[in-house]
């Protein structure tokens, strides 16, 4: 499911307000990582990450291999901010604009 500009403003908009609940440090992405970021999109559905300064990857890099592997959407980076989301099949907390 590919992000409309319209869809991914609205999600933004809806990040401005969330903290991070992830911290990607030294040792980047490890499968560890994955699962929690995967179990944490199953409960909230959108989450926001932060990528620490002793990161050896870009930020946008991390995201899009983040998003991969959890089968979500990057809707932005910012600085060193991600926001993940993936939309729960039943009772979505988020209704997207058309």
């Amino acid at each position: 499911m590919a992000l409309t500009s319209k869809q991914r403003a609205y999600l933004n908009s809806q990040a401005n307000s969330m903290e991070a609940v992830f911290q990607i440090g030294k040792t980047g992405l490890t499968p560890e990582m994955i699962m929690a970021l995967d179990e944490a999109l199953e409960k909230r559905e959108m989450i926001k990450v932060s990528v620490l300064k002793n990161c050896d990857g870009e930020p946008a890099e991390i995201a899009d291999m983040a998003a991969g592997r959890t089968r979500s959407e990057v809707v932005k980076v910012i600085g060193k901010k991600i926001i993940l989301f993936r939309q729960a099949k039943k009772n979505s907390k988020f209704h997207l604009p058309g």
